[in-house]
């Protein structure tokens, strides 16, 4: 993959209204058996305080005793972003408005402001994808895993541990080639028929994403639109596919960060060790700093 980004992309806040619950002492006045009924609408209340919590932070307050992390807040608006994608995403727009905006090239994250989306491409690599899912399930990140067709057919298992984690597909084509000067229709059916394999691995998987090879898309954006893809860029290259070392890696990351950027890395394609040992320890040391990890923007 080359160091070309992609369009930048408009964000809105996403922020809906918080409800609170009361009871009157009126409503408690004739049960006869009052403490037990009084005690079980707090326990209703705790169950659905939990999810009301979001990035920015808790819609509820939350007890002190609780002690939620940053990551749990992480993993509770992911969860909040699934359901509403599970609604809203990939759904085309009958009127025909605003499909420039759903095929531009998407480079930031869905909340933007101290915000990163990591996203691996060339994968799945038996050498390092594993040991990546490792990395990011203690650390406690989502990412998305842009897969090369070829590969897929090859590591079908490895598809299914991504998918097992709770992370995102994004298709990479077949074989890896520059679609630059491909007409729609070869380009379709490439793309068709990798996610034929991706869906041979992974039945019934989502492939929200499509990414192409070497940031060359032609006319890729429009074909991968018509086949329910979004168009997946990047605003930080990290140039980890010829690696530089750990440390090297990691100071590209920190130094090349703006809020809301989604990062382009690589799982696949090489050795990709370095890349794995600069994850584990960037990781923590941006959320310290206040950076949170989250998902790609739905559109541009």
């Amino acid at each position: 993959m080359g160091p070309r980004a992609g369009v930048p992309s408009r964000r809105h806040a996403e922020m809906g209204p918080v409800l609170t619950h009361s009871r009157s002492a009126s409503d408690a006045s004739t049960s006869p058996s009052t403490d037990a009924w009084r005690a079980r609408p707090r326990r209703v209340l705790a169950r659905r305080a939990e999810p009301l919590l979001i990035s920015g932070g808790p819609c509820l307050t939350a007890p002190a005793a609780t002690g939620f992390t940053q990551a749990d807040r992480e993993d509770r608006a992911d969860r909040m972003d699934r359901v509403d994608q599970a609604e809203q995403a990939e759904q085309a727009d009958p009127a025909g408005a605003g499909i420039a905006d759903l095929t531009g090239i998407i480079d930031s994250t869905r909340h933007g402001g101290r915000t990163l989306a990591l996203t691996f491409d060339d994968g799945p690599n038996p050498a390092d994808t594993p040991q990546l899912l490792k990395v990011l399930r203690r650390h406690r990140v989502k990412a998305v895993f842009c897969l090369w067709g070829e590969h897929v057919k090859e590591h079908p298992e490895l598809v299914r541990a991504i998918v097992a984690g709770g992370h995102t597909l994004g298709n990479h084509t077949m074989r890896h080639d520059d679609l630059s000067s491909w007409s729609p229709e070869r380009i379709r059916a490439d793309l068709e028929m990798t996610n034929a394999e991706i869906h041979r691995a992974a039945p019934g998987t989502r492939i929200p994403y499509f990414r192409a090879p070497y940031g060359r898309w032609g006319r890729s954006p429009e074909v991968a639109y018509g086949l329910g893809m979004r168009p997946l860029g990047w605003r930080l290259a990290i140039g980890d596919w010829e690696p530089p070392g750990t440390d090297e890696l990691i100071r590209r990351i920190e130094e090349g960060i703006t809020p809301g950027s989604v990062v382009l890395l690589h799982d696949g394609g090489g050795d990709r060790s370095q890349t794995v040992a600069a994850v584990d320890r960037v990781v923590p040391e941006l959320r310290f700093r206040g950076w949170r990890f989250d998902r790609p923007a739905r559109h541009a």
